[in-house]
């Protein structure tokens, strides 16, 4: 089997979700589209780069980024780093002609989103490949809501509703790190956790046109965090310790319309108390209705209301496996669950398959530019109180 040389860039939380991702990926999937092979690491802290590349079997660790770009035995390029660095290291490597996955969103400015959304056009022409790290479309639950709306059987769609509701930093005790920090960040909670569920949306009903939205911040300091880590609020710092102002959003609840006419919603807040990775999906249409839940994430409900009998009405369960898709990485029977790593390595999956048969895969630059855009409709229309359309 084919072998490619993985350099990461960022050796925090994402970097180990990438690259457990990497690894599992051909012991998932029988036809698996390569074999990685863990060749450099980066990251600013040369302590967390070493440790990085103990632990994960990499040949080499660097503080520089470019040494990567700079490898030409360096085929891939994972981008893990806080989202203001995005645009950098992406644009240099897909210009040396390597292909990158980049975490999201895309970049914390619409400036740099576009682009990377040309140099991945540019880069495009000549095979190399982009692609964003939009994992939640390719739960096999979801992709099977695909297949169903696609079928016709719930006729056309009317309306599809999102949530995404954490508690990480509901405490005002918790860190500011720079996800609460507008010049790394580029947004709060819009960036960090709504475009996940925009992205379940845009991938089931096509692109938003235009919304009409509400961006709120609650919590307008934090306690300073010490260190590099990003601790997404597993510690608590006291009442004395320095504070600096939050100039991001805390929640976001944004009414949607579709270009096909179908309308909906979105909320997401990280102030949830009582939710932890709380993502929901309804979708209805004019001859039936399906709900997911990621706490449920191998199950999908689906009523096929007008093929229902009277007095049967209603929804039923069908059990992600097998002879869903992405069947080979959810065991051998329905119910046997899998969780975010498999998600990840589905992801890994995608990503190679589109590498060697030479094709964007679903979520590349451009799919993460116009995420993007519909970020800055929304929080236009959160400062004009009116209905913005996406640009």
């Amino acid at each position: 089997m084919k072998k490619m040389n993985i350099g990461l860039v960022g050796a925090g939380f994402m970097g180990k979700a990438h690259m457990v991702a990497f690894s599992n990926m051909p012991k998932l999937f029988t036809d698996a589209p390569f074999i990685p092979v863990f060749k450099t690491v980066c990251d600013i802290v040369p302590e967390i780069a070493e440790d990085f590349k103990e632990r994960y079997g990499f040949e080499k660790a660097c503080t520089d980024w470019m040494d990567i770009i700079n490898d030409p035995e360096i085929d891939i390029v994972s981008v893990c780093t806080p989202n203001n660095e995005h645009a950098a290291v992406s644009i240099a490597a897909l210009k040396a002609g390597k292909h990158v996955i980049c975490e999201k969103p895309i970049a914390s400015t619409t400036e740099d989103a576009k682009a990377m959304a040309e140099a991945a056009a540019e880069a495009a022409k000549k095979g190399v490949v982009s692609m964003n790290g939009y994992q939640y479309r390719r739960v096999p639950a979801i992709d099977e809501a695909k297949k169903i709306i696609e079928s016709g059987r719930l006729g056309e769609l009317t309306n599809i509703r999102t949530q995404y509701l954490q508690s990480w930093s509901a405490d005002p005790s918790s860190p500011l790190s720079w996800r609460f920090e507008k010049a790394t960040a580029g947004a709060g909670t819009l960036g960090d956790i709504a475009t996940h569920a925009l992205d379940i949306a845009q991938y089931l009903a096509g692109d938003i046109s235009e919304v009409v939205s509400i961006v709120k911040t609650y919590i307008t300091e934090r306690p300073v965090q010490e260190g590099g880590v990003d601790l997404l609020g597993t510690v608590k710092l006291g009442p004395d310790a320095k504070r600096k102002p939050v100039d991001v959003d805390d929640e976001v609840t944004t009414l949607l319309k579709f270009e096909n006419g179908t309308i909906g919603s979105c909320e997401a807040t990280r102030m949830a108390w009582g939710r932890n990775n709380y993502i929901t999906l309804e979708v209805h249409g004019t001859k039936g209705s399906l709900s997911w839940c990621y706490e449920r994430l191998n199950e999908l409900n689906v009523c096929y209301g007008m093929e229902d009998q009277d007095g049967e009405r209603g929804f039923k369960t069908i059990y992600t496996g097998p002879a869903n898709p992405h069947g080979d990485v959810t065991w051998n029977i329905p119910g046997m669950n899998i969780g975010y790593g498999e998600l990840k390595a589905i992801e890994m999956y995608e990503f190679g398959k589109a590498i060697v048969e030479g094709y964007q895969p679903s979520t590349h630059f451009g799919v993460g530019y116009r995420l993007d855009r519909v970020c800055d409709a929304i929080l236009e229309s959160n400062e004009t109180g009116a209905w913005v359309k996406v640009k």
